[in-house]
């Protein structure tokens, strides 16, 4: 990683240094009072036994901003990792299969709630402040063991809680009923993180569930789109933020993705990619999470256009991304892409070339670690019909 993103790191870090010297003692007690956004988190550590738990900062009254990814166009990267910093996490060691009992209910009635929820919690010892920032992991605020933990007044949100309560819908089921009546993706991942959701429940580590929310409900979109008529010309969209360059290109074909990353270290250049057709993608993605994050921003637009299209995502990783925040950044990111006007292009050459020009890296670098050439060459049962 370059000196630009470590002098990044180390201004957020001082800065956060600076607020616990006026306020630690809010953030490194044995107990805490606050308002949580709502907010719930289950960790992948020592799974199938992990760490749960709510996250508040010391604060009361409307704290929804602190995690409500939805709502972060605009923010500066600094903004966003205070938010994460400033909420302190309280945890509970608990098995996975274990989605009943009065402490697990009441992080369940959290995660439904539709406001934020007062919190008092007590820890075994002082919560930690010492935080850490680098290039590899998201950033999270002070953590302290739960002694004991109340919470008041939860207002649940309806159609959240007819899913809780319906046992017999299937876990993919349930994030679709729940995302095509409009509740927003992040609050479906707390759901489906705190094993609230399906026949067979069990709580999920919040990164899995939050890639696991995004690849569903990116299932469900293709299928719908693959009725829809193709595309005539190739169209362009590009957006920028957080040290991260979004283009995508649609272009006349049946259903084809393909997502390409491009990372800066040093002077060297790193790659990901990764593609499916009609069928899906049959393995985990190299590029992670990312990979369905930005497929589901950009089906979300196929669909409401009722339109088909292939698509090459390209994505460069710029060294003033130096925390990575989550892959939210990436579905909100193509999303606002999705929404700016595109650029109509005669050919996928052209529109690649274009693609290519909002970024730093060539089109022939581009395609040279991608296989989507490949892919438009390649002849499907359609061709056949």
């Amino acid at each position: 990683m370059s000196f630009e993103s470590q002098d990044i790191r180390h201004a957020i870090l001082t800065k956060w240094h600076e607020t616990l010297s006026k306020y630690g003692n809010l953030f490194s007690s044995d107990s805490i009072s606050g308002a949580s956004p709502p907010s719930v988190f289950v960790g992948s550590h020592n799974y199938p036994k992990v760490f749960v738990g709510p996250m508040l900062p010391p604060v009361h009254g409307d704290t929804s901003m602190l995690d409500s990814p939805e709502k972060w166009k605009g923010k500066s990267l600094e903004e966003i990792v205070n938010f994460r910093l400033n909420l302190v996490r309280g945890i509970q060691k608990i098995p996975i299969d274990q989605t009943d009992g009065r402490y697990v209910e009441s992080l369940q009635e959290v995660a439904m709630s539709s406001k934020p929820i007062d919190t008092d919690m007590v820890f075994a010892k002082s919560a930690s402040s010492n935080i850490s920032l680098d290039g590899e992991s998201a950033p999270f605020g002070p953590v302290g063991e739960i002694k004991s933990a109340k919470f008041y007044g939860s207002t649940s949100i309806r159609p959240i809680e007819k899913i809780y309560y319906d046992k017999d819908l299937k876990a993919e089921d349930a994030i679709l009923s729940l995302y095509y009546s409009g509740i927003e993706i992040s609050k479906i991942q707390k759901c489906f993180s705190m094993g609230m959701l399906g026949k067979k429940r069990k709580l999920v580590p919040t990164k899995w569930s939050i890639t696991a929310t995004d690849d569903v409900i990116s299932r469900s979109l293709v299928n719908e789109i693959l009725s829809y008529d193709l595309i005539d010309s190739c169209r362009v969209f590009s957006y920028g933020h957080l040290g991260n360059v979004f283009t995508v290109v649609l272009f006349p074909h049946r259903w084809v993705y393909e997502m390409i990353e491009a990372w800066h270290s040093g002077d060297t250049l790193g790659f990901g990619s990764d593609y499916e057709d009609a069928r899906g993608i049959d393995h985990s993605p190299v590029i992670a999470g990312a990979y369905f994050a930005a497929k589901l921003g950009v089906l979300e637009c196929l669909y409401k256009m009722k339109i088909q299209a292939g698509v090459v995502v390209l994505r460069e990783i710029r060294p003033e991304y130096a925390i990575p925040v989550g892959v939210w950044q990436v579905r909100e990111g193509i999303r606002e892409a999705m929404n700016q006007n595109p650029a109509f292009v005669a050919s996928f050459d052209d529109a690649v070339l274009l693609a290519s020009s909002k970024t730093s890296i060539s089109k022939t670098e581009w395609l040279a670690h991608g296989n989507i050439s490949k892919l438009m060459h390649q002849k499907t049962l359609a061709d056949f019909f």
